[in-house]
């Protein structure tokens, strides 16, 4: 998928919860979490939600592309400490994707270093020297008839498309990945990777809490 061919979905907003100081929400694929350099990229989650919450502030982000949980701060002492789970580690996400052929073994990790491919943003690459670290966990739920692998990852960093890299070093490529994916494995109607599940601390009463959102691709 191109700029040029942005055309986000008109859906009302997905709204999981909503208190004094947080707003999440189960973001829909095909559409940027904020604004894009040009103005026919305009059109994002955080505008849309500006509408109902304009003191929303962004906290994190998902690939256009993906779908799923995304949390959002009201205040700026929410920000800071949802922020710092993020940063910290304290979060814990679980992603839904489907994989080019068949994985195995049914559970590991893939532990490789990223960085921006600059001649070819915003495509990352796997770099041994100068990357930051980036650790994935992935478990096999089941292998389907047409060859594929349906499976739950779960990101330890965030680094950006971070996934999307460790399953193509894999040899398993996300189905419908636009920039990772060749040949068949990419043709399918969209990216089959969905934001699941957060898990985190509320940031005024410090209570574990965790929103899922259905899975909306087989």
């Amino acid at each position: 998928m191109t700029d040029a061919a942005y055309a986000p979905p008109d859906t009302p907003l997905a709204i999981l919860h909503a208190d004094h100081a947080i707003v999440v929400l189960d973001k829909p694929a095909g559409l940027l979490t904020v604004p894009g350099r040009t103005e026919d990229l305009a059109d994002c989650l955080i505008a849309r939600l500006h509408a109902a919450y304009p003191d929303a502030l962004l906290v994190h982000r998902l690939d256009r592309d993906t779908s799923g949980v995304i949390v959002f701060a009201l205040t700026r002492h929410a920000q800071r400490e949802l922020s710092a789970g993020f940063e910290h580690r304290r979060t814990r996400k679980a992603y839904r994707a489907r994989l080019w052929g068949h994985l195995e073994p049914k559970e590991g990790q893939v532990d490789l270093p990223l960085i921006v491919d600059w001649p070819n943003r915003p495509r990352q690459r796997v770099d041994h020297a100068e990357g930051r670290p980036a650790q994935t966990n992935w478990k096999v739920l089941g292998h389907d008839p047409d060859g594929t692998t349906r499976v739950r990852l779960f990101p330890l960093t965030g680094r950006s498309h971070q996934l999307r890299v460790h399953m193509r070093e894999l040899g398993h490529p996300i189905l419908g990945d636009p920039l990772y994916a060749e040949g068949p494995a990419r043709d399918f109607p969209r990216l089959m990777l969905h934001a699941e599940s957060l898990r985190f601390n509320h940031p005024e009463t410090g209570r574990g809490m965790t929103f899922t959102a259905p899975v909306p691709f087989p």
